[in-house]
């Protein structure tokens, strides 16, 4: 069902475009919420804590930021974390399960949403394979209907912008880290091609996924912009979290952990 979701939303969020080019900022504002709360969800809970335990969450935060990842088209956690340590294993290799260095572009940003096979669990995510985390298999189709519809009681326009623009803006600010972010130049099959971009920081509303090469440099930091030129509001998140008891654990970005 990947495929007709990803043209469902890509066909309703032009139709959205063309029909309410400026959907007025209360209808903006929401969107960006939701968005900005979505995308934590995917990179401090998803990526961070899931599927790199750089930190340890409270397990209301976890579920909470849960639901805003799949709210945000995220999917569910275990494939979402599955997929990424598959990746990590086999990064810029043939058995990478998203690479554009030998399979292309269009296949790193969107086909390979489709056109692989689920990574098996049991082996990228047997410490996954619980309770609290298969919760959210059952529940992805009602979440996605109830975030592609949610802004239909507020009028057309928040219709469109809440619900389709805001779900195809996360799909491609996520798929972004997969294909922009893995075409260093000049590089041999099966060296790093793992890229800091600056400007996909704005894409990725300063949450810090676009410090590409830092992460697969360190990928048990919790951590991803290493200093003040980049913006990682996911990070800062996180230490907000950690002051006041609700995030421990956390491996933060040392002398030692640079090395």
């Amino acid at each position: 069902m990947v495929l007709p979701w990803i043209v469902l939303i890509h066909i309703t969020a032009l139709a959205g475009l063309v029909l309410f080019p400026l959907p007025g900022w209360p209808v903006a504002l929401v969107s960006f919420a939701l968005l900005f709360v979505g995308g934590l969800g995917t990179t401090v809970c998803y990526h961070r804590a899931i599927a790199h335990k750089s930190v340890t969450l409270n397990p209301w935060v976890s579920a909470i930021l849960t639901f805003f990842a799949v709210f945000n088209g995220s999917g569910s956690p275990v494939t979402w974390a599955a997929a990424h340590r598959l990746h990590h294993a086999y990064a810029d290799t043939e058995d990478d399960i998203s690479s554009p260095v030998f399979h292309g572009f269009w296949w790193a940003h969107l086909r390979w949403l489709w056109q692989t096979e689920r990574p098996p669990v049991k082996r990228f995510a047997p410490d996954l394979d619980r309770p609290m985390y298969n919760f959210w298999r059952p529940l992805m189709g009602p979440v996605l209907a109830i975030s592609y519809f949610c802004g239909l009681p507020f009028g057309a326009a928040a219709f469109f912008w809440v619900g389709a623009i805001r779900l195809v803006f996360a799909l491609h600010a996520q798929c972004f880290v997969n294909s922009i972010c893995h075409t260093e130049p000049g590089i041999k099959p099966g060296e790093d091609s793992s890229r800091n971009i600056g400007w996909l920081s704005a894409i990725h509303l300063l949450q810090g996924e676009n410090w590409h090469r830092n992460h697969h440099s360190r990928p048990g930091l919790a951590r991803l912009g290493w200093n003040w030129k980049q913006p990682d509001l996911g990070y800062v998140t996180i230490c907000l979290l950690e002051k006041i008891g609700l995030a421990r654990n956390v491996r933060h970005l040392t002398p030692d952990a640079r090395k």
